[in-house]
């Protein structure tokens, strides 16, 4: 029997005129993992945000179930995040270092005292970081801050983990390590909401993918039902200077027409308008084609 713990209800957040998540529902239950997918911009860090109360929402309701085993309302009671563990953002205390900052998180989430040194050396070896356990932060790489912004998430044990883009800036072997420990919690029945924008990224620890666009959920299902779209491959290509918004129709038409041959002729248009997307924040432009070997 399936249990909630999760339960988001119309939840909205407006900046001035811009809503950056407009009315998202969603159910989570106990064990499962969720990919939250969706571009950049497109409202998936603003839903963790509100869920971890760094933001108000607008409008809506967060329900997590409590150690009474009720759906309570988070804006009720901040002790229920105390279950629960969040990647957001790269640690921030460059003057610290990685031991005197999982303690400090651990001794937050009540973590066992008797346990918290034997848990940061066991997450540190893991993670290839032993040997920085006592150096300053600000000497780390992007890459190595990312593993212990993924360690001080997971150093008390919580029952939900919430992650946002948790690969980026990892180095390939970094990458299967973060995968083998998500896959080892899975096993151990925790449940993990991980928000990225690629889908393949996470395709293979999912089972229930929910697609964002524009704060809008506009697909939430089980994965083997997005057989589909996981056919689908993108090239994402980096611009050195943006395409004006005027002028991107004719680029985009001249594309699709150049590139016709390769693109994906199936793409599920309720998720992606079109094979050629551009993202003038970031200045991104993505290219969706049928990954067929052939």
């Amino acid at each position: 029997m399936n249990e909630i713990v999760l339960k988001i209800d119309n939840l909205s957040k407006t900046f001035k005129q811009f809503f950056a998540v407009n009315n998202v529902n969603l159910e989570i239950n106990r064990g499962e993992t969720v990919g939250f997918v969706g571009p950049n911009g497109a409202g998936k860090t603003t839903t963790i945000k509100l869920i971890a109360k760094l933001l108000k929402p607008s409008s809506g309701n967060i329900l997590i179930k409590n150690e009474g085993g009720n759906l309570q309302n988070i804006l009720e009671n901040s002790q229920d995040l105390i279950s629960m563990g969040f990647l957001i953002d790269i640690p921030v205390f460059y003057d610290s270092t990685p031991y005197v900052l999982l303690k400090h998180y651990a001794q937050l989430h009540n973590y066992p005292k008797n346990k918290i040194d034997q848990r940061i050396d066991e997450l540190l070896h893991f993670f290839d970081l032993t040997n920085w356990k006592r150096k300053r932060i600000k000497k780390f790489s992007k890459g190595m801050k990312q593993k212990l912004g993924f360690i001080q998430a997971i150093i008390h044990e919580p029952e939900i983990l919430f992650l946002d883009e948790p690969q980026t800036g990892l180095d390939p072997k970094a990458r299967i390590k973060i995968r083998q420990y998500l896959k080892n919690l899975k096993e151990q029945k925790k449940t993990i909401f991980i928000a990225s924008h690629m889908l393949r990224e996470i395709s293979e620890i999912c089972e229930k993918i929910a697609f964002i666009n524009n704060g809008e959920i506009i697909k939430f299902d089980r994965i083997e039902n997005m057989e589909k779209m996981l056919k689908t491959s993108e090239i994402v290509c980096q611009l050195l200077d943006p395409i004006p918004k005027e002028g991107f129709e004719l680029v985009e038409k001249k594309l699709i027409e150049k590139l016709a041959p390769y693109l994906d002729k199936n793409i599920d248009t309720t998720i992606v308008e079109s094979p050629v997307q551009y993202q003038p924040s970031s200045k991104n432009l993505t290219i969706y084609y049928d990954g067929r070997p052939e």
